[in-house]
């Protein structure tokens, strides 16, 4: 096994890798002319394709195999920005947070679904016709490849992308004019504190979020558990993660947005303080579950706290300073976790040193004025002063 500082820097550095190439200048073409769903496309094609790749590799093909996946991690997460930006297109902002929500339980229930389906090849792959279980690992690969394609396409011939204003200038135009409104967006985000504000709570606790999430498995190995049983964790953060995040969506119009993600914080903070203590095995799946049931709702929360505070006409540029940020989260995390783990000789220790973030966060968040622009009423708030901005 890894020594801690090694196996946190390599998860730190190699996220810096693979996220170096800003988003946002694409972002801010698709805004200018009204391409998201195509810049979603193209990237959803790539991906595919790139992952689909990975069933035809042989054995000892490790550079291929390696390039075909970071392509298909670039298609995946550029695709996500626009899909993210096509929230203002699809729901009006009372409504962000339950549509939010039901797009994040139903990812949980259809990925949740595949991997567990996967993992049962996996088991006994005797049943499902394969000679053994390397075999299936292939075919999953392919499954994927075939699962994202097919649960695109309602995206692709149902959603109306929203037009701010037409245009009939040439791709160069569109392409100049898209730098320069970057670089607008870039000085607006400086300037709007509110935002700025935010942006920089959600980096930090988000960083909280996934390097639990990243990092889950090496500090579980760490203590004894066995590869089966973290399997079996997973499968039961998503089977808990659909409803759950689903409920969020309704809990933030009930209470406020900002204060149900403060509470999902608030749950991450308790159970990363119950790990440090953790000795049996149940409480490994108690720790599991409870993260099963905030992990979705402060993802989908965030992704509508954000989508009420930014310029509608420019979601897809916003949305990929947003999704720029979330992508380089769990980079301090990881390095907290390591240096920790070299200073004090101690796994448990080191996981406390995640709780900087949820509270550097958390405190930032609080003392952002959302109430300002309305982007943290409550369902009941909005209909008192019918908020529809």
């Amino acid at each position: 096994m890894e020594k801690p500082l090694q196996c946190a820097t390599n998860e730190s550095s190699g996220h810096v890798h693979r996220n170096r190439r800003s988003p946002s200048t694409k972002c801010a073409i698709a805004d200018r002319g009204h391409a998201k769903k195509k810049f979603l496309a193209g990237f959803t094609v790539l991906g595919v394709v790139c992952t689909a790749a990975l069933f035809k590799l042989g054995g000892g093909r490790w550079l291929a195999a390696a390039t075909l996946y970071a392509c298909g991690i670039i298609g995946y997460m550029a695709a996500n920005i626009f899909y993210d930006a096509l929230l203002v297109s699809v729901a009006q902002p009372r409504e962000y947070d339950r549509v939010s929500s039901l797009g994040y339980g139903l990812g949980y229930l259809g990925g949740g679904g595949l991997f567990a389906f996967c993992v049962a090849m996996t088991i006994w792959p005797h049943t499902f016709g394969f000679q053994h279980a390397a075999d299936v690992v292939r075919w999953s690969f392919l499954l994927a490849a075939i699962w994202w394609s097919l649960f695109t396409l309602p995206l692709l011939f149902r959603v109306t992308e929203v037009r701010a204003t037409s245009t009939s200038d040439g791709i160069l135009h569109v392409a100049q004019a898209g730098w320069r409104q970057f670089v607008q967006t870039f000085k607006e985000i400086r300037r709007l504190r509110v935002i700025g504000g935010f942006l920089l709570a959600y980096w930090l606790y988000i960083d909280g979020v996934n390097t639990v999430m990243r990092m889950a498995v090496n500090y579980a190995m760490s203590l004894g558990f066995s590869s089966q049983q973290l399997v079996a964790a997973l499968l039961l953060t998503q089977l808990i993660g659909v409803p759950a995040a689903i409920g969020f969506g309704y809990l933030g119009e009930r209470i406020g947005t900002r204060t149900a993600i403060m509470l999902g914080i608030a749950v991450y903070a308790a159970a990363t303080i119950w790990a440090s203590l953790m000795h049996s095995t149940w409480e490994f799946y108690a720790i599991a579950a409870v993260i099963g049931l905030v992990q979705g709702g402060v993802q989908s929360l965030s992704r509508a706290l954000y989508a009420r505070l930014i310029p509608k006409d420019k979601s897809g540029e916003f949305f990929g300073f947003y999704n720029m940020l979330g992508k380089f989260a769990a980079v301090i995390g990881p390095m907290l976790i390591g240096l920790t783990a070299v200073m004090f000789h101690d796994q448990r220790v080191s996981i406390l040193s995640i709780l900087i973030l949820f509270i550097l966060g958390g405190w930032i968040l609080l003392r952002q004025p959302l109430h300002d622009v309305g982007a943290n009423w409550s369902d009941r708030e909005v209909r008192k002063h019918r908020f529809d901005a």
